[in-house]
């Protein structure tokens, strides 16, 4: 399903092809609890954080999040352990310093990276919950299409590059696309080979 050039694709249809296989091309990916925990990530989780004021997620839902990242990705057990070994009421207040500067991004981020283990891809999933419009999860497969932000940095400075490059790609594919749907689509692309 791979479509070369996907970034550079001016017309919708490509990224709607790609973003309707994303289920599909999920499914195909080892570990077999990906499906699981990516309809977890995307359905539930998505609607219990849209559901609060303000938009934030426990301590058990971050650590069951990082989960998600790190089997769509690289697992990586002893950042694991450090998610985990964060208080929930530190979830919590980062949660809400967030919440109070969502449109602020290094200070968004900043405020879930103060967090053990948790880096700005970890953030960014979490914000991507939040404000899908503009907080696209942060990967380096998606990355990788998007050929001027160059090699994947894990900085909140890179990060802002590639949140900004794919707002302003839902931006030109119009109506009904937000940050999140074009970062899904270029892993199903991705992911596809």
């Amino acid at each position: 399903m791979l479509t070369p050039g996907l970034w550079t694709a001016p017309a919708e249809a490509p990224w709607r092809a790609a973003l309707d296989a994303y289920p599909a091309v999920v499914a195909l990916q080892p570990p077999a609890r990906l499906v699981e925990l990516d309809t977890w990530y995307r359905g539930t989780l998505t609607s219990d954080v849209q559901a609060r004021t303000p938009r934030l997620v426990t301590q058990e839902e971050l650590v069951r999040l990082t989960e998600w990242k790190m089997t769509r990705g690289v697992w990586r057990g002893p950042n694991l352990t450090l998610v985990r070994s964060n208080t929930p009421d530190a979830v919590h207040d980062a949660g809400v310093l967030a919440a109070t500067h969502i449109t602020q991004l290094s200070k968004a981020i900043g405020a879930y990276t103060t967090l053990a283990g948790v880096g700005p891809a970890t953030a960014s999933a979490v914000l991507a919950l939040v404000a899908p419009d503009r907080y696209p999860f942060f990967d380096e497969l998606v990355a990788a299409q998007v050929e001027e932000l160059g090699p994947v940095a894990w900085s909140t400075t890179y990060y802002r590059r590639y949140a900004a490059a794919l707002v302003e790609r839902a931006s030109q594919l119009g109506a009904g696309w937000d940050a999140v749907m074009v970062e899904r689509a270029l892993w199903a692309n991705g992911a596809s080979t």
